[in-house]
Order: structure tokens, then sequence, then C-alpha cells
């Protein structure tokens, strides 16, 4: 994945400032582990969580499905940050993007 918007700490494995002139940053390899909805609806109700958006493409765009969403739409990852008020992020454009258009 690539997160656009924001940079990534692999120290600390958070989310934070991006750096200048860096538009893009390359997330490291990504686990995916089903939860239970407990204890998915605990942790992302932690300060600091941001609901990110996961897009096929840059272009944050596509028709809309029945679901109401965008065809372009994959799903939400919730990233963990420094910054607990949420708009931070949302103020940034800050995305996941599946692919880069180059």
């Amino acid at each position: 994945f690539f997160l656009q918007g924001a940079g990534w700490d692999l120290e600390t494995v958070k989310m934070v400032e991006s750096e200048k002139a860096v538009l893009f940053k390359e997330l490291p390899i990504t686990w995916i582990q089903v939860v239970e909805e407990a204890l998915y609806s605990s942790v992302s109700k932690q300060p600091g969580r941001y609901s990110c958006p996961l897009y096929k493409t840059s272009l944050r765009k596509g028709t809309l499905a029945t679901t109401g969403h965008s065809t372009n739409f994959v799903c939400y990852f919730h990233l963990p940050s420094d910054v607990e008020d949420q708009g931070h992020w949302v103020r940034r454009g800050v995305a996941l993007l599946c692919m880069l258009d180059d």
C-alpha cells in the first residue's frame, strides 16, 4: 500500500506528518488479521486512530455502487498516530492507495 498525505514512522509504527516534497510513502508489508467485532470496536475507538480509506487508484472516484461507496473504494484501515483529532488527517486528505498511477 501507499500512504498519500502523511508519512509513516517505522520505529513507532505510526502515521506521522509527511516529509517535504514526498507525495507518497510506501508502507511496509501489512498483516491483515480478522478480529471479532467487540475487539474491532474497542481498537477503532482508541485515541489517535484514523479511519483511513483505501482506494484502488489515486483518482479516488468511481461509479457509485449499490453499497453507497465508490467502486474505487476498498475499505477503511484504522491507522495509529499521535494526533487524537481525526480531522487533522482528513484536512490533509490522507488515504491509502493500492497502486500509483505511474
